[in-house]
């Protein structure tokens, strides 16, 4: 009797079980079934690619910071040499290796540099104008 109640109570949850013989995670047969080994495989390589690219956002950090360092430095530097000139001496030529060598020319004693841009200097024409050249156009 209890073995019938018992049997009777577990019935609605048979339902919901599956047969063994249905398993589509071990049946090649089925669509979506994939191979153990390679499952494996991608699962690593995903791990590493995970772990490579933080170790560049890392070397990228790094390099960034040591850019802003290498920067804040040749700035200061910069600002340094500004604040001793004094009025009449020589400007020293740049010897951190920055983008624009010092010197002075010959006889006046200041550095050359480029002119400053105007507002208006890309609408004026320049002083040595290009040849009109009609371009030459290719038909079908």
């Amino acid at each position: 009797m209890k073995r019938l109640f018992l049997v009777a109570a577990l019935m609605p949850f048979a339902a919901f079980a599956q047969p063994f013989t249905d398993n589509t995670t071990n049946n090649p047969n089925q669509p979506g079934y994939v191979i153990p080994s390679q499952q494996r495989m991608q699962n690593q390589m995903q791990s590493q690619q995970i772990q490579q690219k933080g170790m560049l956002n890392q070397q990228v950090q790094n390099q960034a910071q040591l850019q802003q360092q290498n920067l804040q430095s040749q700035l200061n530097n910069s600002q340094q040499r500004v604040l001793q000139l004094q009025p009449g001496q020589q400007v020293l030529p740049n010897s951190n290796g920055g983008m624009l060598s010092g010197g002075t020319s010959s006889s006046s004693g200041q550095q050359h540099m480029l002119p400053q841009p105007q507002n208006g200097d890309m609408l004026s024409t320049p002083s040595n104008p290009q040849p009109n050249i009609p371009l030459k156009t290719i038909g079908p």
